[in-house]
């Protein structure tokens, strides 16, 4: 019963791909948090961050400038709380750990997140920059190139460096965390630093010189020092996999940059220590 909520929110993903589904995803989504509510994952506390959220929708789109930064400045506040889940309200629920997935790896534990994932339901709402995706050629060679470029230099870096090992696995938690990492996961930080940050800096910079490698850039620091509780290593190879997601969302839109993000999720965790070599 506890996965009710949790599956039936993400039934809301195909809107990222699909845009005239977005309806029927938001329908979804609702049924999916009255579920949650009804579970007990969810209390009136969560009330707080579902309206502070609608009120960042309305502020963005209003004429006054100093009106609309407000609302920037508390959906980043937002965002930043839903993400560390620090805001009250949400209950979720551990799935997985902890657990090792080889003997050489540190501990893994698994939640279904019901509060980060309002990032990305936001950014689609909301956010009216957002590039879902280019054509569908454009978008599955963007998000091909991307994968293996990024999944070339990011694991063969993690390799140097001595963060992973080569350890090919079929655990069999394999389900669950693929849904888990595509949906709870993958799409709330790739609409977050590319369709919100990245795209967000594109718009700002429009008209000067780099502007595209100046929003790729910074988008991708940010991403990479949300992996700061990895160590400077995941940090750095956080920055180098954000680079290439970012170049990914600019050539084929957010579905892209997800396709992309998920593809390297899944080959480091099938194929390398997940998440990564217990310390010597």
């Amino acid at each position: 019963m506890a996965y009710i909520p949790w599956s039936a929110i993400f039934l809301a993903i195909p809107t990222t791909f699909v845009p005239g589904l977005r309806r029927l995803g938001f329908v979804l989504l609702l049924w999916g948090y009255l579920t949650a509510f009804y579970l007990g994952q969810l209390d009136r506390l969560a009330l707080d961050s579902l309206v502070g959220l609608l009120l960042c929708g309305y502020a963005i789109t209003q004429s006054k400038a100093y009106v609309r930064c407000a609302g920037h400045l508390l959906f980043v506040l937002l965002a930043f709380g839903l993400s560390l889940h620090w805001l009250p309200g949400f209950h979720n629920v551990e799935a997985l750990g902890p657990i090792r997935f080889t003997p050489d790896a540190v501990p893994f534990t698994m939640y279904l997140n019901l509060d980060k994932p309002l990032i990305g339901v936001w950014v689609i709402a909301a956010v009216p920059w957002l590039r879902l995706s280019t054509s569908f050629r454009k978008t599955i060679l963007a998000a091909l190139g991307g994968l293996m470029a990024t999944a070339l230099v990011c694991l063969g870096a993690a390799l140097i460096l001595g963060t992973v090992a080569w350890a090919p696995k079929l655990p069999a938690s394999s389900g669950i965390w693929l849904v888990n990492n595509l949906l709870l996961v993958t799409f709330a930080e790739e609409a977050l630093f590319r369709g919100y940050l990245q795209g967000g800096l594109q718009r700002l910079l429009q008209g000067r010189r780099w502007q595209s490698a100046i929003s790729i850039g910074i988008a991708a620091v940010v991403f990479g020092a949300s992996h700061a509780a990895g160590g400077w290593q995941w940090m750095a190879l956080g920055t180098l996999a954000g680079i290439g997601y970012g170049i990914t969302y600019r050539l084929g839109g957010l579905s892209a940059a997800i396709a992309a993000h998920f593809g390297l999720n899944v080959l480091h965790f099938f194929m390398f220590t997940y998440p990564m070599l217990q310390p010597g």
